[in-house]
C-alpha cells in the first residue's frame, strides 16, 4: 500500500482561520497577523518539527499568546534605576490612569465651558509651574534633545551658540551635542578646555553675534582633578549685563533638589541661580513618560513656542496626559527605587535566596539615563551562575538581570515588591532549563541548581 505523506495531513488554512481560538483573537489581531500566524504553525509542521494532529493546538494557543505589539515587559533585576534599553523611567499609576482616560477624545486644545479652542497642554504646563515656581512659563516637547534644538534653533540660528569644551559631550547612540546645535543653523562658539573653563572665557567669546550662552550638565560622565568651571550666577551676570539668553540644559529633570542626589542639577536651583531657560528630559529623574521640557523666563518661552519648529516636535496627548499626572501626582516608581531602603532589599533578596538556594552578596545599583554618575545606591542582589541569564531574559515573564564577573545578579531595588512572587517563579523555570540545557548531550555536567560561590 502506498504511504500517505504526512504533509497531506496538516489541516489546511480556512479550517484554522476558522478554529474558535483564532474567532476570537481577531478582536485584537488583523487578519494579516491571523494568516501569517496559521502559515508559520503550517511551515513548522511541513519541516517535520510539528505533527499534524498537533497543528490546530499550536495555531490556537498562538492565537491566544500572540499580542499586537511586540514590545514585551520585563522585570528589572539590574539595578540601574533610569534604564535606557528599558525604556527609561516606568509610569506611576496615576500616569498609566491618565494615559487610558487620554486615548478617547479629550479637551486637549478645548475650553469646555466656552467651546473655543484653548491652549495646548495648559494642565502639564500648570502641574510644571506649581512644582517649579522659579519658572515663569513652561512648554513641553516630545523629548530633551528636542527642547535643546528648539532652544537653539529659535535664540541662535545663523548666530553663534557660545559653549565650554569641556561640556561638547555625546548623549548616547552616536548622537552628539555638536551636530545637535550645528543643525539648528547655529554656530558652535567653543570656549576653555576640556577640563578648565573661566568666566572670561565667556566674556571673551561674548558680541554681536552670540544668540546665547549654553550651560550642559555632563550627566553622564564626570571629569576630576585639575578642573574648573564658571559657576551659574556669575554666568547669569555675564549673560545679563550682555542681553543674552542663559541656557541650561540640566538633563535629568529633577525639578526640585533631592537630598540623595546632592550633585545632580534641578530646575528650581539652577533658575535661582540665574539661568533665563532650563531644558530637561521628562522621562528620567523626574520620573514620567518621554519628553522635553523647557522651563524659564515667559518671554523667552513665548519665543520658542511660536516658532515653527515647535509645531514639529511637540507633544501629543498621551505624553501631555502622563506628564500632567506624574508632575501632580503622588510617589513615582523612580523616586521609589532611588530611595529604597536597604535593609528592606536585604530582607526581599534573602526570601528569594533561599527559596532556590543561593548566596546574597552586596551589589550597588546605580541611577542611569545619564543621571548622577559615579554614585553608588546601596543594596543587595542573588547571586546565580551566569548561564542562567539567558533563560530568564527569554523566560514569561522576561527578567533582565546584570551579569557581571561570571555572575548573574538580581537586584531587587526596581522591581515592585508586589512581583516578588513572579520573579521567584521566573527563577525556578530558569534553574530547571539551565539544568536541563546542561545535563542535556553536548551540554554541561555542571551542579542541578546553577549556583556559584561568591567570590570575597
Amino acid at each position: 500500500m502506498e504511504q500517505v505523506d504526512p504533509r497531506r495531513l496538516i489541516p489546511r488554512t480556512d479550517r484554522l482561520l476558522a478554529l474558535p481560538a483564532v474567532e476570537r483573537a481577531r478582536a485584537r489581531l488583523s487578519e494579516a497577523v491571523l494568516l501569517s500566524l496559521v502559515r508559520e504553525v503550517q511551515q513548522r509542521a511541513r519541516r517535520g518539527e510539528l505533527a499534524p494532529d498537533r497543528v490546530a493546538d499550536a495555531v490556537s494557543a498562538a492565537a491566544q499568546e500572540r499580542s499586537a505589539a511586540s514590545l514585551r515587559p520585563v522585570l528589572n533585576a539590574t539595578g540601574v534605576v533610569v534604564h535606557t534599553n528599558l525604556g527609561r523611567a516606568p509610569l506611576s499609576e496615576a500616569a498609566v490612569a491618565a494615559v487610558v482616560a487620554a486615548t478617547g477624545y479629550v479637551d486637549i486644545e478645548l475650553d469646555l465651558t466656552t467651546g473655543v479652542r484653548s491652549r495646548r497642554g495648559s494642565g502639564a504646563r500648570s502641574a510644571l509651574l506649581a512644582a517649579c515656581p522659579a519658572a515663569e512659563d513652561a512648554l513641553v516637547v516630545n523629548n530633551g534633545a528636542a527642547a535643546l534644538v528648539l532652544a537653539t534653533t529659535a535664540l541662535a540660528a545663523g548666530r553663534e551658540v557660545v559653549i565650554s569644551r569641556g561640556e561638547l559631550v555625546e548623549i548616547g547612540a552616536g548622537f552628539r551635542l555638536p551636530d545637535l546645535i550645528a543643525s539648528t543653523g547655529a554656530r558652535l562658539r567653543e570656549v576653555g578646555t576640556t577640563n578648565r573653563t573661566h568666566l572670561r572665557d565667556y566674556a571673551d567669546a561674548l558680541g554681536p553675534d552670540t544668540g546665547c550662552i549654553l550651560k550642559v550638565h555632563p550627566s553622564n560622565f564626570r571629569v576630576q582633578g585639575f578642573t574648573s568651571g564658571a559657576p551659574m550666577d556669575d554666568l547669569a551676570a555675564l549673560a545679563a549685563g550682555h542681553g543674552v539668553p542663559l541656557v541650561a540644559d540640566i538633563g535629568s529633570g529633577l525639578l526640585a533638589p533631592d537630598a540623595a542626589l546632592p550633585d545632580e542639577p534641578d530646575a528650581a536651583t539652577t533658575l535661582a541661580a540665574g539661568a533665563h531657560l532650563v531644558t530637561a528630559s521628562g522621562d528620567k529623574l523626574l520620573g514620567g513618560p518621554q519628553a522635553g521640557l523647557l522651563l524659564g523666563r515667559a518671554d523667552l518661552v513665548a519665543q520658542l513656542s511660536r516658532h515653527p519648529l515647535a509645531r514639529a516636535v511637540r507633544a501629543d496627548k498621551l505624553t501631555l496626559a502622563a506628564l500632567e499626572a506624574t508632575v501632580a501626582g503622588g510617589a513615582v516608581p523612580v523616586g521609589r527605587s532611588v530611595h529604597a531602603d536597604p535593609t528592606r532589599l536585604r530582607e526581599r533578596a534573602e526570601r528569594i535566596a533561599a527559596a532556590v538556594n543561593a548566596p546574597v552578596v552586596p551589589h550597588d545599583g546605580r541611577v542611569g539615563g545619564g543621571g548622577a554618575p559615579g554614585l553608588p545606591l546601596p543594596g543587595w542582589a542573588v547571586r546565580l551562575d551566569e548561564a542562567i541569564a539567558v533563560h530568564l531574559r527569554t523566560g514569561s515573564p522576561a527578567v533582565l538581570p546584570r551579569v557581571h564577573d561570571g555572575a548573574c545578579l538580581l537586584d531587587l531595588r526596581c522591581i515592585p515588591e508586589a512581583d516578588d512572587e513572579r520573579l521567584l517563579a521566573a527563577v525556578h523555570v530558569a534553574l530547571a532549563a539551565s539544568s536541563a540545557t546542561a545535563t542535556s548531550p553536548g551540554g554541561s555536567t555542571g551542579g542541578t541548581n546553577g549556583m556559584t560561590t561568591p567570590t570575597a
